[in-house]
This record gives C-alpha cells, sequence and structure tokens, in this order.
C-alpha cells in the first residue's frame, strides 16, 4: 500500500511543474492553482496536442521555454505565435517523455489522455519527480511498471477526487488494518437509465455530465462507469488491496469522494465541494495544505446524502473492468485499448453506447492474458487490442 505519511520538503519551498496536457480540463485548472501561489509553484514546461492557441497564451502567461506539442503542423503554428524569448518547441510522444525528465523539475502533473500517457509516468518516476498522476490510463495499463519505481513518500501523488480522497483517508494507517475502500461514482448522465434507455443513448446526452467538468472521452467513460471500472485498477495498484475489498457505490451528490473502512468498523470520509482544483492542489502542496482555492463545503446548505449501488447490469464495463483487474497481467491494458477505441467510435457515430461495452467484453475474450515484460511489451499488446477492437466495431456496423 502507498504510504502517505506527512513527511517532506518544507511548505513554503517553490516548485518546479510540468504540466503534460495542459489545455485540457485538468491541466488548466492545474495552470489555475499555479496562477494562485506564484511563490509556491513555477512551471517550466508544457505539453500539449494541437491546441496551439491556448498553449501559447499559457507559455506568454508563465514565461515557459520547454514546450511539447502532437504534430509538425502545431509546432509550425506555434512558432508563429508570440513566444517568451528562447523558447523551445519539440513534437511527439518520445519529447514528452524527455519533458518528464527534465532537469530542475520538481513535480510532473501527467493530464494526457488514453495509455499514451505511460512512458511519461515511467520517465518521470525513474528521474526522481514527484509524479502528479492524473492520467489513470497509465496506471491501468503499467501498474505493474510504474509502482515498483514510487520508491519514496510522495513520488507519486494521485490527482483523481476519489483516489485524492483515499490517499488522505489512509495517511497515517497501517495497511494491515483496512478492510475496505468505497469508491464514489456520480452515476453520470444516465444514472437510473436501463440497457432499453442506454441503447438509443447519443453522444451528446452521454456528455452532459450532472456534476464534473471533464474533456471528452473522461465523460463518456463517465456515463458508461468504464471510468469507475478504472478507477477501480488503479486504486489496487495505489493501495495494495485485493478487488474484493474495492467497491463502487453510487452517490449523486459527489461530495464524498471516496471512503476508506477498516477492521474495527470505523470508516474515515473524504468530502469536498466538486472543484479538481483541491486535489491537484494537493498533489502540489503535499505533504502540507494550502489556502483553499474556493470557498469550502458548507454543511449547513448540504442536505441530503445518497448512496446507491452500481446497476453492474445495465453499465456492463465496470463488470468488464473487474474482471480484467482480477485476470490481471496483459487484460488491464486490453481493457483500456479496447475502451479508448470504442469510445471514439462513438463520438464519431461508429457504433452505438452499448457497443462500448460489447466491443471490450469481444476483445477481452479473445486475449490470453500475459506476465507483463515491459513498456514495450504493453504496448505491443495495446496495439493487438486496437486492431481487434476496430474488426469488432466494422464487423457489427456491417450485420
Amino acid at each position: 500500500m502507498m504510504s502517505a505519511a506527512l513527511t517532506g520538503s518544507a511548505q513554503d519551498t517553490c516548485r518546479n511543474l510540468v504540466v503534460l496536457g495542459s489545455t485540457g480540463s485538468v491541466g488548466t485548472q492545474a495552470l489555475d492553482v499555479a496562477a494562485r501561489f506564484p511563490d509556491r509553484v513555477r512551471v517550466v514546461a508544457l505539453a500539449a496536442n494541437t491546441s496551439v492557441e491556448l498553449l501559447a497564451e499559457q507559455a506568454r502567461r508563465f514565461g515557459v521555454r520547454q514546450i511539447v506539442v502532437g504534430t509538425p503542423e502545431a509546432r509550425d503554428a506555434l512558432m508563429r505565435s508570440a513566444l517568451p524569448a528562447g523558447t523551445v518547441v519539440a513534437t511527439g510522444l518520445a519529447a514528452i517523455e524527455e519533458l518528464a525528465a527534465l532537469d530542475g523539475a520538481d513535480v510532473v502533473l501527467n493530464a494526457l489522455v488514453g495509455a499514451r500517457g505511460l512512458r511519461a509516468s515511467r520517465s518521470a518516476l525513474a528521474a526522481g519527480k514527484r509524479l502528479a498522476l492524473a492520467n489513470k490510463e497509465s496506471l491501468v495499463v503499467g501498474g505493474d511498471v510504474l509502482m515498483p519505481l514510487a520508491v519514496s513518500d510522495g513520488s507519486l501523488v494521485p490527482v483523481d477526487s476519489e483516489h485524492s480522497a483515499l490517499f488522505q483517508c489512509l495517511a497515517g494507517e497501517a495497511p494491515a488494518e483496512v478492510a475496505r475502500l468505497w469508491l464514489t461514482a456520480s452515476g453520470g448522465p444516465f444514472r437510473g437509465a436501463s440497457r432499453a434507455e442506454l441503447a438509443t443513448a447519443t453522444p451528446k446526452g452521454a456528455l452532459s455530465h450532472p456534476t464534473w467538468r471533464m474533456g471528452r472521452k473522461i465523460s463518456i467513460d463517465s456515463a458508461t462507469l468504464a471510468n469507475k471500472g478504472l478507477e477501480v485498477i488503479e486504486a489496487h495498484h495505489l493501495f495494495g488491496l485485493a478487488y474484493d475489498c474495492i467497491n463502487v457505490v453510487v452517490h449523486p451528490q459527489s461530495c464524498v469522494h471516496s471512503m476508506a473502512a477498516f477492521v474495527d468498523g470505523s470508516v474515515k470520509a473524504h468530502l469536498g465541494v466538486t472543484d479538481m482544483r483541491i486535489p491537484i492542489q494537493y498533489a502540489l502542496s503535499y505533504p502540507g495544505r494550502w489556502e483553499a482555492p474556493l470557498a469550502p463545503l458548507d454543511f449547513t446548505q448540504l442536505g441530503s446524502l445518497d448512496f446507491e449501488p452500481a446497476d453492474q447490469d445495465a453499465f456492463g464495463c465496470l463488470t468488464c473492468a473487474y474482471a480484467a483487474g482480477r485476470t490481471g497481467k496483459t487484460a488491464p491494458c486490453v481493457l483500456n485499448a479496447a475502451n479508448e477505441v470504442a469510445v471514439e467510435a462513438f463520438l464519431e457515430g461508429r457504433c452505438g453506447f452499448l457497443d462500448i461495452e460489447g466491443t471490450i467484453a469481444a476483445v477481452l475474450s479473445r486475449h490470453d492474458a500475459e506476465p507483463v515484460e515491459g513498456v514495450e511489451h504493453l504496448e505491443a499488446v495495446d496495439a493487438w487490442a486496437r486492431a481487434e477492437a476496430n474488426a469488432h466495431i466494422d464487423a457489427v456496423a456491417s450485420l
């Protein structure tokens, strides 16, 4: 289990921050936190895909001179922008991997989307940086590779609100005394929907999350509950509990971010407003806490808190995730790759909402899980799973 003991550097230390995925939802909110604490956070490098205008604005705002973009076209467009003098712009995933190990950087916030974040996560940990992890897929796919590199307290601090909550609930607790983890889920836009209703779900409806402001991919994952399944696997790696001891409960108010139960029957719950700047800030401030970036939770205005079981009959992606997690080895890599392909296909109108689940299940059924041999092995499995997922989607569409 990851240690959350309160040890570390002084509160007034200025942390040099690299933000991978700076133009996405988590990345922009991380920069909001950095702007709030200019004496505690110095942004030294940024990476994004192709959002050139916003990236150029961020570079100017923070005086950043190390940037990576996704394509040569984006690089050329960015170089035509007004950038700080001496700015170096590189392209591609290899350049992002180098940026994650940047000399002088203290914290790498990995907010990339999907399995492509794995190499950057490995690079940051191997270089001794603090990895503030918002890219859950890299841990789902490569937890067997990454966790042995997280050797010191604070070397890997989760940014997902649920895992940040558990990280804080488990601070100072003995691993043997933790009985169960409860991951809360809002239920997404289709909470309570039947299979028949889900069969007609549209991308517009699936993107309309009732609680959180997120990117397109994670919004669809929330609607299918695939995101919660990925979080179960992430929690297994982070905190070392068996899958039978990690439960999902639907909590539509999204006020309780997660809970930890102990062998004596006690339960710790982490509560807070629904704003990602709080877990982002904690990943930067750990082991201490900085002033709240917004008004705290007002319990006199909170009202009721509701909890209900997750409907795994209607939302089969969660069932697939538990199955892949229990199988272990390369199965979670296949799960993630098939899900990424199916989500993209759904957003493009190439498949239906329930075909996301069907694609994951079909590809998992064709895979014989293998012990993980390294990142290159995982990338080969990922490529195989993506090809299988696309073939399955094309076959279903042709019926």
